[in-house]
This record gives structure tokens, sequence and C-alpha cells, in this order.
């Protein structure tokens, strides 16, 4: 199916594709305290119409706290509906600052798209 962009800023954009039951959201740029409310937003408007939600972060290059909490409150907003919610995709930059506040420990982390898919 095709990608529908959502409001892109500058730093962020974020596209979503519905499969069956799943919503992957790509992501590309900067998830900073600038960009992260637009993260949230776009995860709260998905539930609960997804069951399954994947964020493919595979061309996001930075993070910063504020984009961890968005994905932590975004994660918890999605299991309060009985849902899942996978990272895929991490560049090493990224996936360090998730080692560092422990969060590989938090959260589903796959290599890709497909592999997250995979799992139950």
């Amino acid at each position: 199916m095709a990608a529908n962009p959502i409001v892109p800023t500058p730093e962020l954009q974020l596209n979503t594709e519905v499969k069956a039951e799943e919503t992957i959201v790509h992501g590309s740029g900067r998830i900073t305290s600038a960009t992260s409310d637009l993260l949230q937003r776009t995860i709260r408007g998905l539930i609960p119409g997804t069951k399954r939600i994947v964020l493919d972060l595979a061309e996001v290059n930075y993070i910063d706290s504020s984009g961890l909490a968005a994905l932590i409150e975004g994660m918890q907003n999605v299991q309060e509906y009985d849902g899942k919610f996978a990272l895929t995709g991490l560049q090493e930059p990224v996936r360090t600052i998730f080692e560092i506040a422990r969060l590989d420990q938090v959260f589903r982390i796959f290599s890709d798209v497909d592999a997250a898919l995979a799992a139950a």
C-alpha cells in the first residue's frame, strides 16, 4: 500500500503505511524537543485503530531525551489497548543512546521492518 505523509517538519518526516492489522511508521531526520510532539500526535492518532505499530527509524540519525520520552509514551499508549509496539532499523548513534539509557531492554527492537512483522 502507498505510504501517507503526515505533516512533516523540516527536521522530521513521518510516513505511515497500513498493512492488515499493523501500521508501519517510517521516520526520517531527527527526533528532538522540536519534533517529538509530531511523533506523539502521530502515534496517538493510530490508536486504537491498529493493534500493532512498527516504528522504522532506519533514516533517523538523532534522538534526544524528549524523543525517547515520546517513544516511551507511545509504547505505553499502544499497550493500554493490548497492542504491540516495535522499533526497527536503529542507526548506530541512535542505538547507542538506547543502550546507554538501557531502553534496549524495554523496547522490542528489530533489525528491519520485515523482522518486526514476522515476530508475533
